[in-house]
C-alpha cells in the first residue's frame, strides 16, 4: 500500500463517488450497478479480467462515454450534467500512449500547453518542469518515434500532467513495460499523490502494482464489484495461510503432528504445515507451543494468501499477465467489503 499517504482516508473529501453504475451495450451487460467512494489524495486501484468492465468505468467516469444508470460525480461535478467542469479537473492516460511519434518530445508537451490555453510562456515553462521531472531533458529535442516504450510511456503521463489535474485516471499504465520502466513508473505515480495530492485511479491486470501501489483495491468480474478493501484485508478474505515447520528427523515431526492436530504432516519433507491466519499471536502460540514441548524445529516460514490467491478465488480465474506479488506494507485496516451478489 501507499504508506507514505499519512492523513487518515476517513478525514478525506471525497474524490469520486459512484452509485448504482450501470452500462450495457445490446444484449451485452458491462457495469452491473457498481458503488465506489475514493477519497482524495489517494490511489485506488480496479483489478479484473479482461472484459470485465475496468475500461469502461474510465471512459464513464473521465466523461468519454454516459452510463445507462446511475450516479457519478468527480471532484463534485456530475460527469453527466457538469461534464466540462469534471474534464477541467482531470487527466487521462490510457492503455496505449498518445504520443505524436513525428514530434520531439517538447513539441508534444507544448501542444498539450495550447490545448490547455497556457500562454507560450507559460507553457514552455511547464514543459521544462515536466521534461525535467520524468528525467527526459536530454531526449527534450529527440522525435518521440525514437524513444523506448519507457520513455513514450513516461511522456504520455508528462503530457497527462500539463494541466495540472487533480484526479488522474491511469487505464492499464505500464502494460508491456520492461520491470526496471514499471519501477521507474511506480515512483512517479507515487510521488504524483504524495507530493500533491492527486488522486489516482489506476485499473491493472499486474496484482503486484495494485499491492505496492494502492490505497484500497476492488476486484470487479462480469460487471460486478466482488470484493473492496486494502490489499491486506482483501488477503485475509481468502483461506489458506499456514506456518510451515521444517524438522530435523522424523521423532521431531511425529511429536509436533501429535501437538498440532490440525496441521497437515509431510515426512518426506520432514514439515509440518499448521493453519495460522499470519497475525503475530498466531505465530507466538506456535512457537510457544514447541518450546513448551521440547521439540526442535529446524526452520519456520509464514505462508499468507496472495493477491493472485485473492483474484482467482474471485474471478475463478487467473490475471493474464502474472507477476509475482510483494506484501503490502501494513496500516490501519477497516472491514473489507466483500459482496454477496452472484456474478452475471
Amino acid at each position: 500500500m501507499n504508506t507514505a499517504t499519512t492523513t487518515p482516508t476517513s478525514t478525506r473529501s471525497t474524490a469520486i463517488s459512484v452509485t448504482g453504475l450501470r452500462k450495457s451495450y445490446g444484449d451485452k451487460v458491462v457495469l452491473d450497478g457498481i458503488d465506489l467512494q475514493i477519497p482524495e489524495g489517494t490511489i485506488f486501484a480496479l483489478l479484473g479480467p479482461n472484459g470485465a468492465g475496468k475500461t469502461t468505468t474510465v471512459e464513464i467516469l473521465s466523461t468519454l462515454i454516459t452510463a445507462d444508470a446511475g450516479r457519478a460525480s468527480v471532484g463534485g461535478h456530475d460527469v453527466t450534467a457538469d461534464a466540462a467542469s469534471v474534464r477541467r479537473l482531470i487527466g487521462v492516460t490510457g492503455q496505449f500512449a498518445a504520443v505524436d511519434g513525428l514530434l520531439t518530445a517538447e513539441e508534444n508537451l507544448l501542444l498539450m500547453a495550447d490545448l490547455h490555453h497556457l500562454n507560450r510562456g507559460e507553457g514552455r515553462r511547464r514543459a521544462a518542469e515536466l521534461l525535467q521531472r520524468f528525467e527526459l531533458t536530454d531526449a527534450a529535442r529527440k522525435n518521440v518515434a525514437t524513444f523506448s516504450g519507457g520513455m513514450r510511456r513516461k511522456l504520455d503521463l508528462a503530457m497527462t500532467l500539463v494541466g495540472r489535474p487533480r484526479v488522474i485516471f491511469l487505464d492499464e499504465p505500464t502494460t508491456g513495460l520492461d520491470p526496471r520502466s514499471r519501477r521507474v513508473m511506480w515512483e512517479l505515480i507515487r510521488d504524483l499523490v504524495t507530493e500533491q495530492g492527486v488522486t489516482i485511479f489506476l485499473t491493472t491486470q499486474y496484482l503486484e502494482e495494485a499491492d505496492r501501489l494502492a490505497d484500497r483495491i476492488a476486484v470487479l468480474d462480469h460487471g460486478k464489484l466482488v470484493a473492496e478493501g486494502t490489499a491486506q484485508e482483501l488477503k485475509r478474505l481468502i483461506p489458506g495461510g499456514h506456518v510451515r515447520v521444517r524438522f530435523a528427523d522424523v521423532a521431531h515431526l511425529a511429536h509436533a503432528a501429535d501437538i498440532f492436530g490440525v496441521a497437515t504432516r509431510d515426512d518426506e519433507a520432514l514439515t509440518l504445515q499448521i493453519p495460522s491466519d499470519g497475525s503475530i499471536t498466531n505465530l507466538r502460540a506456535v512457537l510457544d507451543a514447541l518450546d513448551g514441548t521440547g521439540v526442535q524445529a529446524e526452520s519456520l516460514t509464514v505462508h499468507t494468501p496472495d493477491l493472485y490467491d485473492v483474484f482467482l478465488t474471485l474471478t475463478g480465474r487467473p490475471t493474464v499477465p502474472t507477476a509475482s506479488t510483494v506484501p503490502a506494507a501494513g496500516g490501519p485496516a477497516a472491514s473489507a467489503t466483500a459482496h454477496k451478489e452472484s456474478n452475471r
